[in-house]
């Protein structure tokens, strides 16, 4: 299990000051919790001034029931995409018109605090573009930081994430998910039992053949198909965006209006 002492944080940050170079993904790392290349690390990434942290608002009191946290409500944007189509080939879930001129993919592991800090900001840019059915956006969701920080968080939560494709609320749930990420990275919060409280604030979305995929863990098949497709891929860290095949720039994955004039630049609006 990787372990983030006060110390190795202090000196990355100060190494990346020194360079330039601040850290903004996260990695599948090695035994030590080192990015594979050396410039992917998985650490939570701070906010700015004024800004929430980007996993402020997560699950923080329990249900005495279930033994869950409750869970908090997807972005009300989500509501846009209620009626956009969404299907699976491979490792990947595709959302929009497949016949959309513009293509972007993502790389995301539901444990990573950069994963969502990038939903909570650039990828709002996407929602009206993907609901116009300009854009569709193929996710590739990876798992790897069950290995890095120990559970099996990221891979629950991708087979729920698999299950809502056949319930046609993926999107809406997928939105619900990130938006109830944990505050501590190393906190191994996805279980099945929260993840069905997480599904509760998507209307339509429990139902016995839903609920009993994310009990059972139908799809843990398909999560390791899609962790394949990702190292196949050769990508190093996530969040890791491309538009129309071209990689997106690292700082404007985190602001909505930043990432809005990437997707602009390529004619998405």
């Amino acid at each position: 299990m990787a372990v983030h002492k006060a110390g190795r944080v202090a000196a990355a940050v100060a190494t990346a000051a020194l360079i330039g170079v601040a850290a903004s993904a996260c990695g599948p790392g090695d035994d030590d919790g080192d990015a594979k290349g050396g410039d992917r690390v998985s650490e939570k990434p701070a906010a700015s001034a004024g800004e929430k942290s980007p996993d402020s608002g997560g699950p923080d009191s329990a249900d005495p029931a279930s033994g869950a946290p409750e869970a908090k409500a997807p972005s009300a944007a989500s509501a846009q995409l209620a009626d956009v189509p969404a299907s699976v080939k491979g490792g990947v879930i595709t959302v929009g018109d497949p016949k959309a001129k513009h293509t972007v993919k993502i790389y995301e592991d539901p444990r990573c605090p950069f994963c969502k800090k990038f939903e909570d900001g650039g990828a709002q840019a996407l929602v009206k573009p993907v609901a116009d059915g300009k854009v569709k956006v193929e996710y590739t969701i990876a798992s790897f930081l069950d290995k890095n920080l120990g559970g099996s968080g990221s891979v629950n939560a991708a087979n729920a994430l698999r299950a809502s494709v056949e319930a046609g609320k993926f999107p809406q749930y997928h939105a619900a998910v990130f938006a109830n990420q944990a505050e501590e990275e190393s906190d191994d919060a996805y279980t099945p039992a929260f993840l069905l409280k997480i599904a509760d604030k998507v209307d339509g979305l429990r139902g016995g053949a839903f609920d009993k995929a994310v009990t059972n863990g139908t799809y843990k098949k398909w999560v390791g198909e899609a962790m394949e497709s990702f190292s196949a891929d050769g990508i190093t860290g996530t969040p890791t965006v491309f538009i129309d095949g071209k990689k997106a720039g690292g700082d404007a994955l985190y602001e909505q209006g930043a990432f809005a004039k990437e997707l602009k630049a390529k004619g998405i609006s």
